[in-house]
């Protein structure tokens, strides 16, 4: 398999919410192509215990670093910048992955809103604010990956926080992309990953879903498409295709140009009208 030039022997990944999940599965690849790791999470046994799983994925072949990192906290971040450049030394890879769930509806959980935001999305702010210019400066491949999420695309009626701050991912990421390619010889890439129904620790369910994909299976379809060079990296699972989420994708861009009500996939007078378009073949 073909890998972006980023992804090469000797560069550093630095991960965050790397304790679990996607993250972890991105620090054990990346470790397998003789990366070397940079692991950022909250601090504790979870990042510890990661920390080792990579390390020993990689047969103890690439240094593996864990930085303990509220994501939340801009001077947290750029320490985890200064220990990677200083430990491992020059970047590849740097995963904006660190994420929570469980905010709340539009004048719901105050306090748990914040929660949401500081780390989905300032957390990635300061990720780039962090990283990207140093990746840059560096003046080899590199690449940046923020986490985003279908929710933040189609914002279905919910957890409103969540759908905000990954809406903020989205948009972040294709400004952090325009940017990138209208610097002269600038070799770094930005991708936006947008998981399908992943079966992770932020799901809080026991057991794998029939329909949820592996955090494993998530990043073999993340790698094709960063060597292919593409932006949108919007990952099926087991229940949705890749055609089920451009009609719903489509659907959702168009309440504006039809000018229906807001959020009108779940509005009840447009009920049949959805489903009759999602029957359609050429929707």
């Amino acid at each position: 398999m073909s890998l972006h030039p980023a992804l090469r022997p000797g560069a550093t990944a630095v991960i965050t919410g790397a304790a679990s999940g996607i993250g972890l599965a991105m620090a054990k690849r990346a470790a397998s192509f003789g990366m070397k790791v940079c692991l950022a999470d909250l601090g504790g046994e979870r990042l510890d215990r990661a920390a080792a799983e990579v390390a020993a994925a990689a047969n103890g072949k690439v240094a593996v670093r864990a930085v303990p990192t509220d994501v939340s906290r801009l001077e947290e971040v750029q320490r985890l910048r200064e220990i990677a450049y200083r430990d491992l030394g020059e970047i590849g890879l740097l995963m904006n992955n660190a994420g929570v769930g469980d905010g709340g509806g539009p004048w719901e959980h105050y306090e748990r809103w914040r929660r949401v935001l500081e780390i989905n999305l300032w957390g990635v702010i300061n990720g780039v604010q962090s990283f990207a210019p140093a990746m840059i400066a560096q003046g080899t491949p590199a690449a940046i990956v923020n986490t985003g999420s279908k929710q933040g695309i189609t914002t279905p009626p919910g957890d409103t926080a969540y759908n905000v701050s990954k809406a903020g991912v989205k948009v972040l990421t294709e400004a952090v992309a325009h940017e990138l390619r209208g610097i002269e010889n600038c070799r770094v890439t930005a991708h936006l990953l947008v998981p399908g129904f992943t079966f992770t620790g932020i799901t809080g369910l026991a057991e794998k879903p029939a329909a949820a994909w592996s955090a494993d299976q998530v990043v073999d379809f993340l790698l094709p498409a960063m060597a292919r060079g593409d932006f949108y990296i919007l990952c099926p699972d087991n229940d949705v295709t890749r055609a089920i989420d451009n009609k719903r994708i489509r659907w959702a861009a168009e309440d504006i140009i039809e000018n229906r009500p807001a959020l009108s996939r779940w509005h009840p007078d447009y009920k049949a009208a959805f489903a009759a378009f999602m029957q359609r073949k050429d929707g």
